[in-house]
């Protein structure tokens, strides 16, 4: 179902997004940049949090730290990362897998200034062998997506890979 409701989401909203499949695995960063044939820092991670009572998902750069500082100072509590249970519950997506398009549940989604440094990263796309090839303003733009800077200073550092 989520690989179809991402498909879903590009068709009614950026028909001109294709969907790629691997047979490699892309469950993790590491696996990801290899299937797809990119740095890691290309790859567009989503982390689903619970900050007190609301659920957010943050888009970075593959290579990013999630600074727990600066993720309490913006959205004023302390991050815990949902347990894969919950994370296939409110977005539909199964871990690995999780991507801000085709949500089960409308959610905010904040993308870091980590992936700012590239002309096109690749999220997933609902499945563990999926994913699409975008610019990031143009995923900000196409999921209403705020840009907050909640990561190290370590992302960019293969920018130019």
């Amino acid at each position: 179902m989520s690989l179809e409701s991402v498909r879903a989401f590009f068709a009614d909203k950026a028909p001109d997004v294709a969907v790629i499949e691997s047979h490699l695995s892309s469950a993790t960063v590491a696996l990801a940049a290899e299937a797809y044939g990119v740095a890691p820092s290309r790859i567009a991670k989503t982390l689903a949090l619970r900050v007190g009572d609301r659920v957010v998902l943050i888009v970075a750069s593959g290579s990013a730290r999630m600074d727990n500082k600066k993720v309490k100072a913006h959205f004023g509590g302390k991050p815990k990362m949902l347990n894969a249970v919950e994370v296939a519950e409110i977005t539909g997506h199964d871990v690995g897998g999780v991507c801000p398009f085709g949500l089960k549940t409308p959610l905010p989604i904040y993308c870091d200034v980590s992936l700012k440094p590239f002309e096109e990263v690749v999220p997933a796309a609902g499945s563990t062998h999926s994913a699409v090839r975008i610019a990031p303003s143009r995923m900000a733009e196409l999921t209403s997506a705020e840009w907050v800077d909640v990561c190290g200073e370590n992302a960019a550092q293969d920018a130019q890979s």
